[in-house]
């Protein structure tokens, strides 16, 4: 915030960053290239928006790589997962439908049908 020169405070407009902005900041805090109020003073942001930017970018990379398995890539794991399951539910299918026609013919059969 700044002081006009009539004393009051005006509110700094807030700047939107982009997700590359974001992740340059990141980059530049890990590498130490910046502390946190050098990196607000130079991307003219408020201290705590490199904070939650730091916060954030460390979740999301610990979620991404609890998710990761190493040598497969997640989309074509998640893609033979989804693959297996439409077959599993096909399979149930078909064995509840034989198992009702089984019932049906051997009912057939004691009732002498």
């Amino acid at each position: 915030m700044s002081e006009s020169k009539s004393g009051s405070v005006r509110r700094r407009r807030k700047r939107v960053l982009s997700a590359e902005e974001k992740l340059q900041i990141y980059q530049q805090l890990l590498s130490g290239e910046l502390s946190q109020r050098q990196a607000a003073e130079r991307w003219d942001v408020d201290p705590t928006t490199v904070m939650r930017i730091r916060r954030v970018a460390r979740e999301g990379a610990l979620g991404a790589l609890a998710a990761s398995r190493p040598g497969r890539r997640q989309d074509v794991e998640d893609a033979e997962l989804a693959a297996a399951r439409a077959e599993i539910e096909r399979l149930a299918e078909t064995v509840t439908e034989q198992a009702i026609e089984l019932v049906v013919l051997r009912g057939k059969q004691r009732s002498g049908w």
